[in-house]
């Protein structure tokens, strides 16, 4: 397949909201696709590169070689030229990727090179691979849309899938099983703003369980084996030495266990979420982390248990079937239980529970309900989660220049806090949360306050204020105060107020408890 099909193919995707013209354009493309080429092709589509992160700067990007005149580039090529970059090493390292970059880029349309600088930045981000990516699937291979979904989440992706399908068709669901060993998407919860919306939401009895800001885990133990993987399915069994000591505790011998790692101080408090990340994502000298920072799971579902698969079982028995696997209590979620909306003693006990798992550190809570299964691999409509939104009011110092369909407009935002001295100190930076209009506004009144481009970033006067929605700060020496925010998002910008009134570093501090 050429690789201009699916640029413009994630394109036309991009620029519609219809959900069945979307499901058209992915069916049309599964059609289209070969089942060598498809795995590659998805993982594109979804704003992914198969090898990961190349070690690219901008520098490598910035002075691109000409286009071709013609689209004559095949996936195959792209993969092949991506794979040798990401090889590269030692000294002299940047300069042979951007050589080899620059080739890839004399070799691609413009088109072309703008979705390959978007893919290689990380600005193709349009979820073209959820549910209308599955049901676009099933429609190109005559499968049933349940039974693709279904295989989806066993597999743990969409792209080995689509490659069975399409060389074998619908046959070859049946290959797709929950096994012991072989990790599956997790579930995911929607969201509420209070705990009384949620339960309304759920409808019915349900539990209110502790939101714990760690590393999901997905615990698989056969015998005396015990393998452990990340939400994105990465194996982590041997920088978790203490946590495969736990789970071969339990006294069952084969099952699958859903939870959260966690690094806690002596308080009994967690840890911040990044010391957690480098704990877990670290590989050097594992037994030394171990004692030096140790880290505790906590489960709250069960996914199989002695080859009995309890996906489809309410979560109810799953939870029933967790405390029977998990005995001890340290090691189990902690909830509270609610009869539904019209129970005000349940809720009120709610209410409590959130506010008390709030105060031991955690950053919310998560309502099930008691009839839902597991939905692995999407946002099921039993699991809520509601957490307080934390909110600054920053300065935009700069933008950068977008890629894609955000090509000609000023998209990542630089944020900055007030500084004690009165200049403004940056804390990181976002493009989500920006719709076209806003896009096509900020673009407009960036300009009028620029005071530099150099072609990727214009600087602009620090005048304009925007709220922004956060999940918390975590440590960062990239940053002058040596702290950034996590999942920054624009709400709005705020006109009534002038960069005088922004939030300023001593505050956002405060609120989270840093020196």
């Amino acid at each position: 397949m050429l690789f201009a099909e699916v640029a413009r193919v994630s394109r036309e995707v991009a620029d519609t909201s219809s959900r069945s013209r979307k499901t058209a354009l992915l069916a049309g493309f599964f059609r289209d696709v070969g089942p060598q080429d498809a795995p590659i092709a998805i993982a594109y589509l979804a704003g992914r590169l198969p090898q990961g992160r190349l070690g690219v700067g901008w520098a490598a990007l910035r002075d691109r070689a000409a286009p071709a005149d013609a689209p004559a580039l095949t996936v195959a090529d792209v993969d092949a030229a991506l794979t040798a970059v990401a090889a590269v090493s030692g000294q002299g390292a940047q300069a042979g990727r951007r050589g080899l970059l620059q080739d890839l880029l004399a070799a691609a349309t413009a088109q072309e090179q703008e979705y390959l600088i978007g893919l290689i930045t990380g600005e193709v981000r349009q979820g073209a691979l959820d549910a209308a990516a599955a049901e676009g699937l099933a429609a190109a291979t005559g499968a049933e849309p349940a039974l693709v979904r279904r295989a989806v989440m066993l597999a743990g992706a969409l792209e080995p899938v689509a490659e069975a399908l399409l060389a074998r068709g619908p046959d070859a669901l049946g290959d797709f099983r929950l096994a012991v060993g072989r990790p599956l998407l997790p579930m995911l919860a929607a969201s509420a703003k209070s705990v009384q919306e949620a339960v309304a939401k759920v409808g019915g009895p349900c539990a209110v369980e502790e939101k714990l800001d760690g590393i999901r885990i997905q615990a698989h133990r056969d015998g005396d084996g015990v393998r452990l993987f990340t939400r994105t399915l990465d194996d982590v069994t041997d920088r978790l030495p203490e946590i495969v000591a736990t789970v071969r505790a339990f006294p069952g011998r084969r099952f699958v266990l859903d939870g959260e790692v966690l690094a806690f101080d002596a308080d009994g408090r967690p840890r911040p979420f990044q010391e957690t990340a480098g704990r877990v994502g670290s590989r050097v000298d594992v037994a030394a982390a171990a004692r030096t920072m140790p880290v505790r799971a906590v489960f709250f579902d069960v996914l199989s248990a002695e080859d009995r698969d309890l996906l489809d079982l309410p979560y109810a028995e799953r939870h029933a079937a967790l405390e029977a696997l998990v005995p001890e209590q340290e090691a189990r979620v902690r909830r509270a239980v609610v009869a539904g909306p019209d129970d005000p003693a349940g809720l009120r006990a709610a209410e409590d529970f959130m506010a008390e798992t709030l105060r031991r550190g955690h950053e919310g809570v998560v309502v099930k309900g008691a009839d839902g299964p597991y939905a692995a691999g999407r946002r099921g409509a039993s699991w809520i989660k509601v957490k307080p939104v934390h909110t600054l009011d920053l300065v935009v110092l700069a933008a950068e220049w977008g890629h894609g369909r955000r090509t000609g407009r000023l998209s990542n935002l630089h944020l900055g806090a007030l500084g004690e001295d009165g200049s403004f100190v940056m804390l990181g930076k976002t493009f989500k949360g920006l719709t076209d209009a806003v896009l096509a506004w900020q673009t407009e009144r960036l300009l009028e306050l620029a005071e530099r481009d150099d072609g990727h970033v214009v600087t602009v006067r620090p005048e304009l204020v925007v709220e922004i929605a956060y999940d918390g700060v975590q440590t960062s020496p990239r940053y002058p105060a040596g702290i950034t925010l996590r999942f920054a998002r624009v709400v709005r910008y705020r006109a009534d107020k002038s960069a005088s009134e922004a939030d300023t570093i001593q505050s956002v501090r405060s609120v989270h408890a840093l020196p």
